[in-house]
């Protein structure tokens, strides 16, 4: 006759949370189940450099895009001349009368010399243009990187040779010094001599000039990209089920270009607003009345001698807006490509 196991020889279960395995429904490790999209926000929200820097960015884009309707509640625009028209703001050698340049209840940020314009307006609208005229070459240029970069690097051959020795020519020539020289030319032929420039040729020589120089380093990328991307097995496996070029570069390609081509359009708006405000300030860009950051900061550094707060405003400005954009396109690399972490 068999004899009943002893209580002591019964296995135990060991009850969760002591020692034991985890039960099955344990909740998933973090991350699990999240999409590359929001593993990236996820990184990026933990770089409070890079949220500042979205903050101070989106800003600027909100005072640019409501430029016109801060100026109509502060009462005042960016082309009237204040100071000519109302005795007492400028002496008699052109300059503010009241210190730091004007600055005042009235006049936020004082008035200009000479003419007497209002500084806090002109210097939302210039604001505004610099914006406008950056963003839309930064569009463009990416629309033109992505098209040559990817088309040299997938056919290769003739075509990749061709467009790679363009790349170097677009790379090496100095394109300051190509459109100082060649706006003068490019006016003469277009406007007649009595006829001023109208600003909206100035705008668009300007968005195609440096559109036409700037889409050279996107494109390279992108090419190298294609071009160890098109010998991969899913691109192979693609061909062999007999999927067109097309349907390759759009299915295939670009979803993995997509981290490249952000990155590199946030590092190159921050390079054509500087790019503006230069040629603006060398007298080939924009030019007075036309509201600019290099329009005031060319004025400005005629008599920043006698008073600094003109130049002092949209220069500071600019910088802000600049380095805030350079850290958040470090920031934008650093959440979408987590090897390269500073």
């Amino acid at each position: 006759m068999t004899s009943a196991p002893s209580p002591a020889a019964v296995p135990l279960e060991t009850p969760p949370g002591n020692g034991g395995p985890p039960p099955a429904s344990a909740a998933p490790r973090s991350g699990a189940g999240r999409s590359p999209g929001q593993l990236a926000l996820r990184r990026f929200r933990r770089d409070r450099t890079g949220v500042v820097s979205a903050c101070v960015v989106a800003f600027f884009f909100v005072v640019a895009v409501c430029a016109p309707l801060i100026a109509r509640l502060y009462g005042k625009n960016p082309y009237d001349t204040y100071g000519q028209d109302n005795p007492g703001l400028l002496d008699d050698f052109g300059f503010p009368v009241r210190p730091n340049g004007g600055i005042s209840g009235a006049y936020w940020f004082g008035v200009e010399p000479g003419l007497g314009r209002d500084v806090f307006t002109f210097l939302l609208y210039g604001i505004r243009n610099s914006l406008l005229i950056a963003t839309v070459t930064t569009l463009l240029v990416a629309v033109a990187g992505v098209v040559v970069g990817v088309t040299a690097g997938y056919l290769g051959g003739k075509t990749d040779y061709l467009v790679s020795r363009v790349i170097d020519i677009l790379l090496a020539f100095p394109s300051t010094l190509f459109f100082i020289a060649f706006w003068p030319v490019l006016i003469s032929i277009l406007v007649p001599p009595e006829e001023n420039t109208p600003v909206w040729l100035t705008v668009v020589s300007l968005i195609s000039v440096m559109t036409a120089f700037g889409w050279a380093p996107i494109a390279r990328l992108l090419r190298g990209e294609v071009l160890a991307l098109r010998e991969r097995e899913f691109v192979e496996a693609a061909r062999v089920t007999g999927a067109s070029p097309a349907r390759i570069v759009f299915k295939e390609l670009l979803p993995n270009l997509w981290t490249p081509i952000l990155i590199q359009a946030t590092l190159a708006l921050p390079l054509f607003v500087t790019t503006e405000a230069g040629l603006a300030f060398l007298g080939v860009g924009l030019s007075s009345p036309t509201p600019d950051w290099g329009v005031m900061i060319q004025r400005g550094s005629n008599i920043y001698r006698n008073d600094i707060t003109f130049l002092l405003f949209p220069g500071l400005a600019m910088v802000v807006f600049v380095i805030a954009f350079n850290l958040l396109g470090d920031s934008v690399r650093d959440a979408l490509d987590p090897k390269t972490r500073r």
